[in-house]
């Protein structure tokens, strides 16, 4: 079911971008540009015909992304990811090592401390 309404999701989406691209605009953009002509769809006709499959589309890829969430939704976990956080995989915290002279401290030293030494040799 997932599929097919991500299927149909995708779908909306490009139809969405083709419509908004051809509808004519202030700059021309892909549409057939601001000037008149002959034509079967020719000035506030076109614009409305447009317009109400541009709402049309619209409102499909609304309802599939709505579905989409409700679907992924049912199918999640119950618990959150906070929750998730304290669970215990059954592996040891990895651990790195801290850098050699900083003794623990990673704050860069302030103007009460003495002047900073070389990390010992070992």
């Amino acid at each position: 079911m997932q599929t097919v309404v991500l299927v149909i999701h995708l779908i909306l989406a490009l139809l969405l971008i083709l419509v908004v691209l051809l509808q004519r605009s202030e700059g021309g953009g892909l549409g057939m540009g601001g000037g008149g002509g002959g034509g079967a769809m020719t000035g506030r006709s076109a614009a409305n015909a447009l317009t109400k499959v541009t709402w049309i589309i619209a409102g499909g890829f609304l309802i599939t992304s709505l579905s989409l969430t409700i679907i992924a939704a049912q199918k999640a976990d119950s618990d959150s990811v906070l929750e998730r956080i304290g669970t215990d995989t059954g592996t040891a915290p990895v651990t790195a090592p801290a850098p050699a002279g900083l003794d623990g401290n990673l704050l860069p030293p302030s103007a009460t401390d003495g002047p900073a030494l070389p990390p010992k040799a070992e």
